[in-house]
């Protein structure tokens, strides 16, 4: 069943969402090369916890860190570690959810560290092209195949893949909840969108081929060919006219405050 929120829930679900996206805001200003991704999750843990928010991620379904850290062929999932530091050249995803007063908010992005190559660019350009333009048809009436249709014809028309195995999905109270919202698709399919709808889309965009595996983690999930994907995600409310997305904020609600750990 596709929960619709009330009015109240909605503004939690802002909040919670708006601090989401102060999180990541702030681990991106912070990213060096040479830096490893569990520095990354020690400062995501610690800015969420300190402004009373909770890490989703930590202790979900046994996963053991504050974020995931998804660099070059991880397409997602990516578990931070001592091991794996960052070097000029590099994509690194940051998947960051905040649970704040009972509620989800879930956000991520690619980064460029340092001197990307030009085809690499290319790709996290249409990754984040892919997720707005899948973000543009949401309204009410609109259907949820619509969202896979658009990012799958943007995709495949810049040369690229879509994911199929992983999807974005319906989240509030619970981290994952229905509607599922695949990347690929027909137009005219699957549940109709209503207002009060809250769901995340994050269309992973690979360079070379579709097709993924985990590894023996049971969480890293990386390319078969080991290209290198690139993936974005905002969560959205669907409006009584259209859409708003909740996981932003404008300059001005940055504060010296937010610069800090």
């Amino acid at each position: 069943m596709i929960n619709i929120k009330s009015a109240r829930e909605i503004e939690i679900m802002r909040e919670s969402c708006k601090m989401a996206a102060k999180t990541l805001h702030f681990l991106s200003k912070n990213l060096k090369i040479g830096m490893t991704t569990e520095e990354i999750n020690e400062m995501c843990h610690q800015y969420t916890i300190n402004r009373g928010g909770i890490p989703a991620t930590l202790g979900y379904h046994g996963f053991t860190k504050s974020l995931c850290t998804s660099l070059n062929e991880v397409i997602c999932h990516g578990i931070p570690s001592t091991k794996d530091t960052l070097r000029d050249g590099d994509i690194l995803n940051l998947d960051v959810t905040t649970i704040w007063k009972g509620f989800h908010g879930d956000t991520n992005a690619t980064f460029l560290i340092g001197n990307v190559k030009p085809e690499v660019k290319k790709l996290v350009d249409v990754a984040y092209e892919c997720m707005m333009k899948g973000i543009s048809v949401c309204r009410p009436g609109a259907h949820m195949g619509d969202i896979g249709a658009v990012i799958e014809e943007m995709a495949h028309g810049h040369g690229l893949s879509v994911v199929h195995e992983y999807c974005g999905h319906g989240i509030g109270r619970k981290f994952h909840e229905e509607p599922q919202v695949v990347h690929v698709g027909k137009k005219g399919t699957g549940p109709e969108m209503r207002p009060g709808m809250t769901f995340t889309i994050e269309p992973m965009i690979n360079l070379g081929k579709r097709h993924c595996k985990v590894l023996n983690d049971g969480w890293t999930v990386v390319t078969k060919d080991k290209s290198w994907s690139a993936q974005f995600e905002h969560t959205i409310l669907i409006t009584e006219d259209g859409h708003e997305i909740l996981t932003q904020f404008s300059p001005e609600e940055w504060t010296e405050a937010d610069d800090k750990i």
